[in-house]
């Protein structure tokens, strides 16, 4: 499934198209992933979940421009947790997968194989206008949600969850439940050791003690869950 991705004529700014085209591998070049995101900056003032449905099109449909579908999950996994500060799991996702870095940027790899991927900016940092509520603003919202709703809804649905391998698990799950009565049945389904899971939404990373209300995370929403396969992981714990 050779080729390699490059960018359409007439795209923006922010690298929002992408064409099948074929390319040499880069001989011999790989850099270390930088810590450096890049900036930009949206043609109008985006809210994080207009980012969020930018994101999941160009993820969802990036496999389709050829390249290997494993590249692009890789990546994908890759730009998660870098966004998330964590270099060290960036690196080793990267490494893993055998995915040369000729800047040190996502912005522009290549897969052992020679294919060319670029991803565009808005896939590895929010805009520079992000549109986000304040913090007096979200925690009056939040009050008045606990007060308005003092029991959760038990009503059941199908959560979709992404792992980093590519796969999609889809497990049983309620508005209330908690991350970590989540992660135990991810571990019955798939053999996944609840330490070794660390699961993201939006972009942030989600405690054990949070529940799906909490994120606001819905029906036809999809939540990433990095598989560190080497060893534990330890979790961020929420403290509150």
């Amino acid at each position: 499934m050779g080729g390699c991705v490059g960018r359409r004529s007439g795209m923006d700014g922010q690298g929002s198209g992408r064409i099948s085209t074929r390319s040499k591998k880069r001989g011999g070049r790989n850099e270390p992933l930088k810590k450096e995101r890049p900036k930009w900056k949206s043609e109008y003032p985006m809210t994080e979940g207009q980012l969020r449905s930018k994101r999941d099109e160009f993820w969802d449909t990036a496999p389709a421009f050829d390249g290997r579908k494993e590249i692009w999950d890789a990546l994908r996994a890759a730009a998660l947790a870098a966004e998330c500060n964590d270099q060290g799991l960036a690196q080793a996702i990267v490494d893993g997968a055998c995915i040369t870095l000729p800047h040190g940027s996502l912005t522009e790899s290549y897969d052992e194989l020679g294919n060319r991927y670029q991803l565009p900016a808005y896939t590895l940092a929010p805009p520079t206008n992000l549109i986000t509520e304040t913090s007096g603003e979200s925690k009056a919202s939040e009050s008045t949600q606990k007060q308005a709703q003092p029991s959760p809804c038990r009503r059941e649905f199908q959560l979709r969850v992404r792992l980093s391998t590519g796969k999609d698990v889809r497990l049983t799950a309620s508005m209330a439940d908690a991350v970590s009565a989540l992660k135990k049945q991810l571990e019955e389904l798939e053999g996944i050791d609840a330490s070794r899971q660390r699961w993201f939404f939006s972009g942030k990373l989600l405690t054990d003690k949070t529940r799906l209300q909490d994120a606001k995370i819905q029906t036809d929403f999809v939540v990433q869950v990095i598989v560190n396969m080497n060893a534990p992981v330890q979790l961020q714990r929420d403290v509150e």
